[in-house]
């Protein structure tokens, strides 16, 4: 393999860079016609996860309710709970 050409050039110290970045701003609000979805998975087992799920629910009562139910039938009590919801960026200017 040839030697480089930087061979016996001082090395840079990579610690003293400087770098700067811009930010841009963004705000998001969330869309008013979307409704948010929630969805809850039991996650309760030794050796393996139950792996119900509340399938896509809207409210969080419905959804308080699943795993109300689920609880009583089966005794767990661990749930992974995922909500969503549609949000609208709106772009800021670059800093």
């Amino acid at each position: 393999m040839p030697d480089s050409p930087n061979v016996g050039a001082p090395v840079r110290d990579a610690s003293r860079g400087r770098y700067h970045f811009r930010e841009y701003r963004v705000t998001t609000v969330p869309d008013p016609l979307a409704l948010p979805t929630m969805e809850a998975i039991c996650v309760t087992g030794d050796e393996r996860s139950c792996g119900a799920t509340s399938g896509t629910l809207h409210t969080p009562d419905e959804l308080t309710r699943w795993i109300a139910g689920h609880c009583a039938r089966s005794g767990h009590e661990l749930y992974e709970q995922t909500v969503r919801a549609l949000v609208r960026a709106e772009p800021g200017a670059w800093q």
